[in-house]
């Protein structure tokens, strides 16, 4: 039997900025039930949403007081488990974040370690070590957000955190801290969800020592070979629940190999493959992302996992629009000048490169839409703590989390009830972005993409299994999927003169004469 995970199609709900159900200018789950039937008709397979757990928010509730329940932001329990069997009737799958890196310095376990002091059994859930000089923290780690990784408290000892300073580490050689989380994702998984995206997959082992950063190749906590041995036991604990439960693992690991670990059969089912996101526009960079992404993943039995945006990263449309497209990093969004118009026409390219190839899709909310980064947020609108820790250097992830635009022609676009305002400024412009804008244009993001899915969903040669290079100029690739499928993607310059076919299944942009305009792609029958 085909394992749905192969090959489907998931779509992110930043659950902050889908629909405000309450009025209250935030996302919710009221929100996100209002959806289902726009998610099932764009043609998704499945659906994630990011972190409802109750937080203090203090990174958009990346920062977990309590795994067990539903943050009031955003409903209640019974309101998730409604929408988890309302997803199901509406015949798609729902994934949550878990986030086991760290929890909230609000966290029960995190007010009892400050509680007990040094040397206790609570403490030693976490990472508090004592500093190794007057004033001086354990080590020179930096946190990911800016700033020390260390926070002293009250009795002079220093906590890790990799993330903001209300984020604590975890120890995961704690006996505790596994058996907690197994217990933690028994509670979801007994509620009916699908699986689970996990939030810095390749965090959570340290070395024992924490020394400096010294050795790029031994790095003392990203992508440590201890980590295996959890994802193990996990996957384990999923596949006692019939084996269609998955893992998709957030790991930033850039070999392709050391990434495909994370994939082995007896551990993750799947892991986002950020090279393909962070892939310049260049043919020959596409080609060897794939190449390398490809037999990787393939020699350990799992099929790759392709995505262009997430809520960490500037929107493609953006990126893909400025001079210089390499190594898109998280938490970078420069205000440089952007040509729309042009990384408009290569996203709507981007999108039918990503769904010819063989494995599995995540597309990010919004993203349908050609929603554009939005990097002029005001200063005081900011939200995201990278724009706190970096000392107001780096303005962080806001841009591409912007609320949704859903109808007429003013904010707040239908995200919320009329008077209501988001939680940041959708620009006034949007109008020409929002669904019932979109909706009845056939040239629009919304009706490609509409598209795209259903050509996909329907056709034998999409979806999981391999693929073989067709001959081209360099600048062109050209993809076979069998049976008779060719996916054709035009970066050069000129026009390129389609190969011979039979039918045009769907292409990016028009094209006149037989020849495929720059910056646009097309999938054929041969």
């Amino acid at each position: 039997m085909q394992q749905w995970w192969r090959d489907a199609v998931i779509y992110e709900i930043y659950i902050r900025s889908l629909t405000d159900g309450s009025g209250d200018g935030v996302g919710d789950i009221a929100g996100i039930r209002s959806r289902l039937p726009y998610l099932r008709d764009l043609g998704v397979d499945a659906v994630w949403i990011t972190p409802w757990y109750r937080s203090p928010m203090a990174d958009g509730g990346y920062d977990v007081a309590d795994y067990r329940d539903i943050d009031p932001l955003f409903g209640t329990l019974a309101d998730a488990e409604d929408l988890i069997r309302e997803t199901h009737e509406h015949g798609m799958r729902l994934l949550v974040d878990i986030v086991p890196n760290h929890t909230s310095d609000q966290h029960p376990w995190f007010q009892a370690a400050l509680a007990a002091g040094p040397g206790s059994p609570e403490r030693a859930r976490y990472l508090f070590r004592d500093g190794r000089g007057p004033d001086q923290p354990p080590n020179e780690w930096r946190s990911t957000f800016g700033g020390p990784a260390w926070t002293r408290v009250a009795d002079g000892q220093w906590y890790l955190h990799l993330f903001a300073p209300q984020q604590p580490d975890l120890d995961w050689t704690q006996p505790d801290v596994r058996a907690e989380f197994a217990d933690i994702l028994r509670f979801w998984l007994d509620r009916g969800v699908d699986g689970f995206r996990i939030d810095v997959a390749n965090g959570l082992a340290k070395h024992p020592d924490l020394p400096d950063i010294a050795d790029p190749a031994d790095h003392p906590y990203w992508d440590r070979d201890d980590v295996h041995e959890i994802y193990r036991s996990w996957r384990q604990l999923a596949d006692s629940y019939g084996g269609d439960r998955i893992f998709v693992a957030e790991a930033w690991v850039d070999d392709p190999d050391r990434l495909a670990r994370y994939v082995r059969p007896d551990e993750l089912h799947t892991a986002f493959n950020f090279n393909f996101l962070r892939c310049p526009w260049d043919a020959d960079a596409f080609r060897s992302v794939i190449d390398e992404s490809l037999r990787s993943v393939h020699a350990v039995g799992a099929p790759a996992t392709w995505v262009l945006s997430n809520h960490d990263v500037t929107r493609h449309p953006t990126r893909y629009g400025r001079a210089r497209t390499v190594r898109v990093e998280p938490n970078n969004a420069p205000r440089v000048p952007v040509d729309i118009e042009l990384g408009t026409r290569r996203a709507r390219a981007a999108l039918l490169l990503m769904l010819a190839l063989p494995g599995s899709a995540y597309l990010y909310q919004g993203e349908e839409l050609g929603l554009p980064e939005v990097d002029d947020l005001p200063d005081d609108a900011l939200r995201d703590p990278v724009w706190t820790s970096s000392g107001h250097t780096v303005r962080g992830r806001d841009g591409c989390r912007v609320p949704l635009p859903w109808q007429g022609t003013q904010p707040p676009f239908g995200f919320g009830p009329d008077g209501s305002e988001p939680w940041l400024p959708q620009p006034a412009d949007w109008s020409t972005y929002t669904v019932e804008y979109e909706r009845t244009r056939p040239e629009s993001m919304l009706s490609l993409y509409r598209a795209a899915l259903r050509v996909r969903r329907s056709h034998a040669a999409l979806g999981d299994g391999t693929l073989t290079w067709a001959p081209s100029p360099d600048d062109v690739l050209i993809l076979r999927r069998e049976p008779d499928l060719l996916c054709v993607v035009n970066l050069s310059a000129a026009p390129f003169p389609l190969p011979e076919h039979q039918e045009v299944l769907l292409a990016s942009e028009p094209y006149q004469d037989g020849k495929l305009p720059t910056d646009t792609a097309v999938w054929l029958r041969i």
